[in-house]
């Protein structure tokens, strides 16, 4: 008969994904998840074959939560659903600076060069909004989300700590430049 765990895997992986948003990824050990769950750490491998079995889960959920945000955001109307998405990639690294760090702020090699899934959604909203091109759409993108990692990383870092209010008029006025440059040709190109 399988020994009986005091825990599910769900429990354990929450557990340490609060190690992380308090500690960062560094702070997840066997030793420290053992301590939080206030247990040995047999229930831990138990459940799962080893820590990098447990970072994984901690990625799976923390890339979930930051869904939840650009869901949140999109659906909720405050902005156009372009911006809201860049809005919510800024809110997520705000409030959770270290899954923030953990999820976007890591060696990306080998990674294609977009933020995730939701690439699929923006592109044909830039492409509707701007009559751009798919390939112009998908550069102008990119522009845009430099400029929105950037603001993201200083806020994840404490470099700034601009209100979301800030962060939105700056983000209009980095789109405004970019649909001006792209649409109607001035600037470099």
């Amino acid at each position: 008969m399988p020994p009986k765990f005091k825990f599910t895997r769900e429990e354990i992986t929450a557990a340490a994904v609060e190690i992380t948003r308090r500690s960062g990824p560094d702070g997840l050990t066997a030793r420290s998840l053992a301590a939080e769950l206030g247990s040995s750490v047999k229930p831990i491998f138990g459940l799962f074959k080893n820590m990098e079995e447990v970072q994984q889960a901690v990625l799976s959920a923390a890339r979930a939560m930051y869904e939840g945000y650009l869901a949140e955001d999109m659906a909720a109307g405050e902005y156009p659903p372009y911006k809201a998405s860049g809005m919510a990639y800024i809110r997520f690294a705000r409030e959770e600076r270290e899954l923030f760090k953990l999820l976007f702020m890591c060696d990306r090699r080998g990674e294609p060069l977009s933020p995730g899934r939701e690439v699929e959604t923006i592109i044909p909203i830039i492409m509707r909004n701007t009559g751009l091109s798919r390939e112009k759409a998908e550069l102008f993108h990119l522009e845009m989300w430099v400029f929105v990692h950037g603001i993201a990383s200083m806020l994840a870092t404490s470099y700034l700590n601009w209100e979301l209010e800030t962060v939105s008029g700056v983000l209009t006025d980095a789109y405004m430049g970019l649909k001006s440059r792209f649409c109607e040709g001035t600037g470099d190109q």
